[in-house]
């Protein structure tokens, strides 16, 4: 995966999460306890840490929301054993819905991908708002085998992602869509 790659993503680098062997912290959250194995680092997410990811020694995710409360991606996190599938009917869907640039990613797991709607600087309830509705609209269509990013069910610090080790798609349109 290039630079190029992973700077379609715009990711928040002002900081970035690494994971340990052991549980970090322990958050409660709407009657609900999360164990969190990803740790907050207060540094720059450099290239070089992004290359120790890649090359399998170090676990890094990034934030999705920024410290201004702003989104640039609406992710789909798909959990499901048909990708192929899955991206087709998605990409044809973000098509029908005016969303034309979004890039799917593969993850460490066989079969699971990140797609990555490129929204642009949005506000994080509308993201989540936008995200509900795009998720309700794909279950119409295929079995619910994914979770969306950013949410509200989840804490804050709970909404990031692993850096993606390699892109599985693109899909760039015009720029005169009504999402850009």
């Amino acid at each position: 995966m290039t630079a190029a790659d992973l700077n379609l993503i715009k990711m928040v680098t002002d900081h970035y999460w690494i994971k340990k062997e052991e549980v970090v912290d322990k958050v409660i959250f709407k009657g609900r306890t999360f164990y969190n194995k990803f740790q907050k680092v207060d540094a720059i997410l450099s290239q070089s840490v992004i290359n120790q990811h890649i090359k399998g020694e170090i676990t890094v995710a990034h934030s999705l929301i920024n410290k201004h409360d702003k989104v640039e991606n609406i992710v789909i996190d798909y959990n499901g054993r048909d990708p192929e599938r899955f991206y087709h009917k998605t990409q044809l869907f973000l098509r029908e819905e005016g969303y034309i640039n979004f890039t799917a990613y593969k993850t460490k797991t066989e079969g699971h991908l990140h797609v990555y709607i490129h929204k642009g600087h949005t506000t994080l309830q509308e993201a989540i708002q936008l995200g509900k509705m795009i998720s309700m609209k794909l279950a119409a269509k295929q079995p619910k085998q994914w979770r969306m990013f950013p949410n509200d069910e989840m804490p804050q610090e709970y909404n990031i992602l692993t850096i993606p080790y390699e892109v599985y798609s693109k899909e760039r349109g015009a720029s005169w869509s009504k999402h850009m």
